[in-house]
Formats: structure tokens, C-alpha cells, sequence
């Protein structure tokens, strides 16, 4: 949790530096169960015919996406920043299958060791946990 914190306080529109490969996935993992706990309760309460109840957990799925898309984005340029890789790179991924694949390999890839032209390696400083 830690990590998701740190994401989205420390770094909220941080487009600078790089980010772990912890710092990146926990990020990911938190903000799935997040989207999917909303997204299963407006499921819920639209099953048991509870309109106004689906319709604010849903408002609050929508709020929520809406609230990290820029700390989404950053998490992620600073993850391809580890790789030793621009952000721009996130464009490949407009590139039907192989791009996103590619993605997937550089987002799981070990960050380069020591300092690159985007930073100081980031195992070298304290965990957040």
C-alpha cells in the first residue's frame, strides 16, 4: 500500500526520475483492486435492481479513473525511464498486439544498474515500506 501512497502523493504529475519495477506493479495491483471493488459493487446493486446505489459507485469508478490517468501516466514513464528507455516509448503500444507485448516485456524488464541519463538508480534509495 505503501507504494500506491507514494505514487500517488510524492509523485502525483512526476514525470522525471525513474520508478522500480515494485513501485510500478504494486501501483498497478492496488489500482486494479480499486476499479474492480467499484466496479463489482455498481454490478451488485444494478443486479438487485438498487439504481441509486449502482449509479454512485459507478459515478465514483468514473471519478476515480479520472483521478489517476496523470499519476497512472507518470508511474509508467518512469518505469520505461528505468528501463533506460524514453516515454515516449509508451507509444508503441499503439502497435495492435506486438506493441502492447513489447511494453509488457520493458515494464517487467530489470531497471538499468546504477545512474542513467534519467537518474540515480532507485534500489539505492530507502523503501517507502
Amino acid at each position: 500500500m505503501n507504494w500506491y501512497l507514494k505514487v500517488i502523493k510524492e509523485n502525483f504529475a512526476n514525470f522525471e526520475g525513474r520508478a522500480r519495477r515494485t513501485e510500478y506493479w504494486m501501483f498497478g495491483l492496488f489500482n486494479c483492486l480499486i476499479v474492480f471493488c467499484l466496479a463489482i459493487l455498481a454490478g451488485v446493486f444494478a443486479a438487485m435492481d438498487i439504481q441509486a446505489l449502482s449509479l454512485l459507485f459507478m459515478g465514483c469508478y468514473m471519478v476515480y479513473a479520472l483521478l489517476v490517468l496523470i499519476p497512472s501516466l507518470a508511474v509508467t514513464v518512469r518505469r520505461l525511464h528505468d528501463t533506460g528507455k524514453s516515454g515516449w516509448m509508451l507509444l508503441i503500444g499503439l502497435i495492435p498486439f506486438i506493441g502492447s507485448i513489447w511494453l509488457l516485456v520493458l515494464y517487467a524488464t530489470e531497471g538499468d544498474q546504477g545512474d542513467n541519463q534519467y537518474g540515480p538508480d532507485p534500489k539505492s534509495l530507502p523503501d517507502p515500506a
